[in-house]
């Protein structure tokens, strides 16, 4: 009775077809996941999450659930007076990148939403640590309540990237 539905929801739902790109992407993505250095590394997104979730609470920012405990976290901004959306576009402007998200009891669409998403795997990647959350989290605040100029802020996020060059 099961199998039409779990069927359905695999193929085409969760998994496409066999693209060779995809399955050498996969492998080279589960070659890393077991060297030793990954879970070290992964510790390190988590902890860089936690760190940039205190920070923005410590400045007011009302997290969906308090904190985190993985590599995501989720800005309630309903009380601000400003969108998703709104601070998508902000933070893209002065180049962070960000994503509006739906909270719970969200009443705007998902094209505007009430909450804000934020990742740590790039920043990590990129070799920030928890000290640099700290700046992060002020960079983020300014711009989501509109404290500072965006060149201001577009300077310091630059200022901040070239600490941390991409190889």
């Amino acid at each position: 009775a099961w199998q039409k539905p779990v069927d359905s929801w695999i193929f085409p739902g969760l998994q496409g077809g066999p693209l060779m790109h995809e399955i050498a992407g996969k492998a080279v993505c589960f070659k890393e996941a077991m060297m030793p250095q990954f879970k070290n590394y992964q510790g390190c997104v988590i902890k860089n999450a936690a760190r940039l979730a205190e920070g923005l609470s410590a400045q007011g920012l009302r997290l969906v659930s308090g904190g985190t405990d993985n590599h995501l976290v989720l800005i309630d901004l309903s009380a601000l007076g400003t969108t998703g959306k709104e601070a998508e576009d902000t933070l893209n402007e002065i180049g962070i990148v960000a994503n509006k998200n739906k909270i719970p009891f969200d009443q705007k669409p998902p094209t505007i939403t009430s909450g804000l998403r934020l990742g740590t795997p790039s920043v990590t990647t990129r070799g920030m640590g928890q000290a640099d959350m700290d700046e992060l989290s002020q960079i983020i605040t300014a711009a989501i309540k509109g404290t500072m100029s965006k060149a201001v802020l577009r300077e310091k996020v630059a200022g901040l990237a070239k600490r941390f060059l991409v190889d």
